[in-house]
């Protein structure tokens, strides 16, 4: 990766200018970019050996943190929908937090790039804290539910953020090595969240279990904010910062620059787009009257209208000056068709490890909450060791997209493995196996998906095309939580009423409502059966579309193009991660067309900085 994409006489190289014409990267000028980014690409130049890795460092022990918490509350959140008499409500609340997660993400990366990346962490940290204590207060399932809101936001704004400040900070050969940091906790705390879990609700209660993280996590953000507040207050003293955009304005003037440099109504249009078609998929599975409601059907089409509206205001130049999600973002073939993989990828996860394989383990297989835990984390596991691994082999490869194609591939027959040895009669070792497999599918599929997706675009649209990529995982997410509930729903309840002895259907809604009471049941005995029959029949129709939701990756992985990264240049400014030798631009078959010297200043650190 190089620091310019101009040649020798100062023009942009002939390859790069096809690489804009023909895939429609968003390579931005310096002077388009907005205030966070000029300001990180200037504090990018003031990082010292040291003080970089002081950064990583923060940035692991926050991810740790966030992952532990994750692995622990995940566990939680069935016994406090059960406390509520509501416990197939699970999917509703991963569906909300699909919501917010995708809802949240362009205006934090939106928020980033105008105010600072600083500002935006302690964002945050804050938003994220007050989620955990409504989480902890909660009363009902709807506080609870809302609680999501907050909690939601706040992890969704830290997970872009983090990729976005690896982004800043790193080139692109190491990048998705390094975007794999925040996963990396998950090796230990896989094993770890589970038994804290237990413990917490043998020796207190699931309140606690989200309470304490409102006091373990700012302090975990300590050490980051540290190390990024010393280096801003250091830019400040060489007095290289550009002026503040507030500076002499008005509050007029200043809501002004607001309006534009935050794309306000874009952001709005993009929010109610995605919360007006998400929502109705969850309401209709649980409304009586399902789709034959006309709020429901009247929120779908209003969503699906800002949809339409949403690219129309973006390519208005007089409307949208500082649009987050350009035309060219829009139209971009490999940042589509990484989107689009991003979809199907996270769909399939939540129709398949999540939101209920957790709960037909303990009732089906009659494991224990830390067992259950162990068994369903373990994609978690693979997928982090495979997402590592992958990342070496790109990294000295230079290429990535037959890795997301062997990826789909390994993830479709992980799917299928599923669907026949995820049943009653199957051993703990083989369900283990096939949670293994899928996971191995997944590491290979997400990370180098992600980083095609950026290597697509130049460094002034890293944060909005990041943010575009994760919105979509979300929405994908969300619509395989919504089509999980649907099913979950639809069929568990009246497969209990089937096959309950007569004695026991009248109890049919409250074995369905409450897992505590649905794994209570002796094995063999006639209850136990037929709840096991019924949990077991409905994971079967999960996983089968779950199977139908992958196929697309495998075509979708073909569409990207297949950059070779050693010789890609995203104009990323500062110290960086990364050796970067060469200054190239290249075609589609990655070919170099010019070699010239790195501009004067850039750095690199391979160990060691060294100006170039």
């Amino acid at each position: 990766m190089s620091s310019t994409g101009e040649g020798a006489s100062g023009e942009p190289s002939k390859n790069q200018a096809l690489v804009d014409q023909d895939e429609g990267s968003s390579v931005s000028s310096d002077d388009d970019a907005q205030a966070g980014v000029r300001n990180i690409e200037i504090i990018s130049q003031t990082w010292t050996k040291w003080s970089l890795l002081s950064a990583y460092a923060g940035l692991y022990l926050l991810a740790f943190v966030t992952s532990l918490e994750q692995l622990t509350t995940t566990n939680l959140t069935v016994y406090a929908t059960s406390a509520f008499q509501e416990h197939s409500l699970v999917s509703t609340v991963l569906v909300v937090q699909g919501v917010v997660n995708a809802v949240v993400k362009p205006p934090m990366a939106k928020f980033a790039n105008v105010f600072g990346r600083l500002e935006a962490f302690c964002l945050s940290i804050f938003i994220y804290t007050i989620g955990y204590i409504q989480q902890a207060a909660s009363r009902n399932v709807q506080t609870f539910a809302a609680a999501q809101i907050f909690y939601s936001a706040g992890s969704t704004g830290l997970q872009i953020l983090q990729q976005i400040f690896i982004a800043d900070t790193s080139d692109l050969l190491n990048r998705a090595l390094f975007s794999s940091i925040p996963d990396i906790p998950f090796l230990i705390t896989v094993w770890s969240g589970p038994p804290i879990a237990q413990s917490i609700l043998s020796k207190a209660s699931w309140r606690w279990g989200y309470g304490l993280w409102s006091i373990v996590l700012p302090v975990a953000f300590l050490p980051l904010m540290a190390a990024l507040a010393a280096n801003l207050r250091k830019a400040k003293r060489l007095r290289t910062l550009p002026p503040s955009l507030w500076k002499g304005q008005t509050v007029t003037g200043a809501l002004k620059i607001l309006w534009y440099e935050l794309d306000f109504f874009g952001l709005i249009l993009l929010s109610a787009a995605i919360s007006l078609i998400l929502i109705p998929l969850t309401l209709a599975a649980s409304a009586k009257s399902g789709w034959k409601n006309g709020s429901i059907v009247a929120m779908l089409v209003i969503g699906c209208v800002c949809l339409i509206a949403f690219p129309v205001w973006e390519s208005g130049p007089q409307w949208a000056p500082k649009p987050f999600f350009s035309l060219k973002l829009l139209t971009n073939r490999t940042v589509l068709a990484g989107c689009a993989i991003g979809f199907f990828y996270f769909a399939v996860f939540y129709t398949s490890v999540q939101p209920y394989f957790y709960s037909y383990l303990q009732v089906v297989h009659h494991t224990s909450v830390t067992a259950a835990g162990h068994i369903t984390q373990t994609f978690s596991f693979t997928s982090t060791v495979a997402s590592i691994c992958i990342s070496l082999v790109i990294k000295y490869t230079h290429r990535y997209k037959y890795c997301i194609t062997t990826g789909a591939l390994i993830y479709l027959l992980g799917i299928g493995l599923l669907i026949r040895y995820r049943t009653q009669s199957s051993s703990i070792g083989s369900i283990v196996g096939t949670q293994i497999a899928v996971g191995i599918g997944g590491g290979l599929i997400n990370v180098p998906a992600q980083l095609g997706v950026q290597a697509s675009v130049s460094h002034t649209d890293v944060a909005a095309v990041t943010a575009m990529f994760l919105t979509i995982v979300e929405i994908g997410g969300a619509v395989g939580a919504a089509i999980s509930g649907a099913i979950w729903t639809a069929k568990l309840p009246a497969k209990l009423a089937l096959y309950l002895p007569e004695a026991s259907k009248g109890d049919a809604a409250l074995i369905f409502g409450n897992i505590t009471l649905a794994q209570g049941f002796e094995r063999g005995s006639a209850e136990g059966v037929a709840v096991a029959r019924a949990y077991q029949e409905t994971m079967d129709i999960l996983l089968i579309v779950a199977a139908c939701l992958c196929v697309p990756m495998l075509p979708l992985s073909l569409l990207m193009r297949n950059w070779n990264l050693a010789k890609m240049d995203q104009r990323v400014k500062g110290n960086v991660i990364g050796q970067s030798n060469r200054a190239d631009s290249v075609d589609g078959s990655g070919t170099p067309d010019t070699e010239q010297p790195p501009r004067k200043g850039y750095k690199t650190f391979t160990g060691r900085f060294k100006r170039a």
